[in-house]
């Protein structure tokens, strides 16, 4: 199980997935669905989003299934941003959708 904290045009969030990489097309799709197709990813340590979050992780994580492997663990942004030190977060990861027609379209 990984956790993620993704910067979005709307707000931070953190969400709980059973994949193991954000670029997985099935997550992406499902993110997709939510309205987020453009994001700048940072992986979070598992046990420290575990720690830090408490019985809501444990409520959160307990609701993760092979068919349903994405949750939102914090949707509030101000907390979801100031929930960790940036030294504690993965590489940057950017995704975006590809350009579909021309420049400035």
């Amino acid at each position: 199980m990984k956790s993620f904290l993704l910067m979005t045009g709307s707000s931070p969030l953190i969400i709980l997935t059973s994949h193991n990489s954000i670029e997985n097309s099935i997550l992406l799709d499902k993110l997709l669905a939510k309205g987020i197709d453009k994001f700048i990813a940072y992986e979070i340590p598992y046990d420290q989003a575990r720690q830090r979050y408490g019985e809501h992780f444990k409520i959160v994580a307990n609701d993760l299934h092979e068919t349903d492997d994405l949750r939102v663990l914090d949707y509030n942004g101000d907390r979801a941003f100031k929930m960790f030190r940036f030294d504690e977060l993965g590489d940057a990861h950017f995704h975006e959708p590809l350009p579909t027609g021309p420049a400035g379209a």
